[in-house]
């Protein structure tokens, strides 16, 4: 992502140095905008506020506070390209997003992840099994996927299974927080923190798999603690049926090649990811239109199946009438019409439009990283990141200041922190950069609010999965913690 010093190489070197207000009103009221809108963001599920407005409102009159200070001085132009520069990062992630995010829209609507869902319940696991099951899924799906989703996806298999044993949910929970946040540490597209390392350009896109090893050495260490108090009974196996809609397959085949695509732009052409991943867009879109245009309908015996359980319910409601007596009418035959209807409309593929996935993306959540990253701009322009970098990177050692980073993960949001470090732009080795990007990643399993996932399975396992149950086995995950920043040094000594 450029940062200021980018803008400044950008126009060929600016005469004029950036203003030092640390110490200016303008500082200070900057500072106690972003923190109150901060606080505001964290707690929208109390206040119902989404977290996107406080942000953007304040990440807009930071920087009117700075265009004027600079205008009066005469320097607006230094101000204007600096701005440009937060823009055109932003810009380059927004597209990224954009196109993971429809992506995984596309195939829930195909029943992607609902089929995997219900693959998992129709077996007949223990729940030790399933733990450790929905743990490595969590792992590796978010690796691809963003961490909420694959939470709330793991979470809705958990708490159905779980029906009967509370302690299963709770310590599954757990479990998912920590897999999926250590899952997005390894993969370039996994999680925020690496996306935007990777856009920066610090960490190339096959080394981020070095941290194959630690993000489990991460999951494994609190998982193996919290697996001998599962319970060791087998729940109840749920036999239903779901099939995946047509082109699911296709689509996941479409969107590995996009990632694939991404990953070439970067690494051969020199061009940034986000330009592969909107040349992925197209192959979702033409696909769109393939399935558009070729609607398929089901076979009578699938037509017959799926409408003999309507019929059979139907037929036991009406068993003791019949239309020998006199003066009996069919009531139920206009049922048994509108239940044909209804199943008829249903077994046709209803018209698949990505720009309708588009539409349902998280606008909430891009709009509230646009907030972040002009706020965080605006402080770093200010010079406050530049102080912060100095007592972290030249006050203290790297590896403890990146421990520091991953701890604070855990209070604020990974991607908030991540970007402020990647601003300070710290004289650090490869090895270090893979650290932060472990530690910031990781860090937030410790807490339940100290990701999405944890956030979203609190709302889901509500009563169950709570903040206190999570932290009751902290311990247990900051040993994993720290477990991890061990297995980097020893695997991945060659990089420092």
């Amino acid at each position: 992502m450029p940062t200021v010093s980018l803008a400044v190489e950008a126009t060929g070197g600016l005469e004029q140095q950036p203003l030092d207000l640390t110490r200016h009103w303008v500082g200070y009221l900057a500072l106690i905008l972003f923190a109150v809108a901060y606080i505001l963001a964290m707690t929208e599920e109390v206040t119902e506020l989404r977290k996107s407005k406080p942000m953007v409102f304040a990440a807009s009159l930071i920087w009117v506070f700075i265009a004027a200070v600079y205008a009066n001085g005469d320097m607006s132009e230094q101000a204007g390209l600096v701005f440009r520069a937060v823009i055109e990062g932003y810009a380059e992630l927004f597209l990224f997003i954009l196109v993971s995010m429809t992506y995984l829209n596309a195939m829930e609507d195909r029943s992607v992840f609902e089929r995997l869902r219900v693959w998992l319940l129709s077996k007949n696991f223990t729940y030790r099994q399933l733990f450790w099951i929905t743990g490595f899924q969590a792992f590796f799906i978010s690796s691809a996927c963003n961490n909420l989703t694959t939470a709330l996806l793991m979470g809705s298999v958990i708490i159905a299974l779980g029906k009967d044993s509370p302690r299963f949910v709770t310590l599954s929970c757990i479990n998912v927080v920590v897999a999926t946040n250590a899952g997005g540490s390894f993969s370039p597209f996994g999680d925020i923190t690496t996306l935007l390392v990777w856009q920066k350009g610090v960490v190339p896109f096959a080394d981020f798999f070095s941290l194959l090893i630690p993000a489990l050495v991460n999951l494994t260490v609190p998982a193996t603690i919290m697996h001998f108090f599962i319970p060791k009974e087998r729940p109840a196996a749920l036999i239903e049926s779901q099939p995946m809609k047509r082109g699911g397959w296709i689509i996941i085949g479409l969107f590995v090649l996009t990632i694939i695509t991404s990953a070439c732009f970067e690494n051969f052409l020199g061009l940034p990811p986000a330009a592969g991943m909107m040349l992925g867009l197209t192959y979702l879109k033409f696909f769109s239109f393939y399935l558009q245009k070729t609607p398929t309908v089901h076979s009578d015996d699938e037509y017959n199946v799926m409408n003999k359980q309507d019929n059979e319910s139907i037929s036991s409601a009406t068993k003791s009438e019949t239309s020998d007596k006199p003066g009996y009418i069919d009531y139920f035959g206009p049922m048994k019409v509108m239940n044909r209807a209804r199943y008829r409309d249903a077994i046709i593929d209803q018209p698949f439009d990505v720009f309708n996935k588009v539409a349902n993306l998280e606008w909430d959540t891009l709009l509230f990283f646009y907030g972040v990253m002009v706020a965080v701009g605006g402080l770093s322009f200010i010079g406050y990141l530049k102080l912060v970098s100095q007592v972290l990177y030249v006050g203290l050692d790297p590896t403890v200041a990146n421990i520091l980073i991953g701890i604070a993960s855990a209070f604020v949001d990974n991607g908030t922190i991540m970007l402020a470090v990647l601003t300070m732009a710290p004289d650090i080795s490869q090895g270090q950069w893979l650290l932060v990007t472990l530690t910031a990643g990781v860090g937030g399993s410790m807490l339940a609010v100290g990701s999405a996932a944890g956030v979203g399975l609190m709302g889901q396992a509500k009563g169950v999965y709570t903040f206190m149950s999570h932290l009751r086995w902290m311990p247990a995950i900051m040993l994993g913690y720290f477990a991890s920043i061990a297995a980097h040094f020893i695997i991945n000594s060659y990089y420092f």
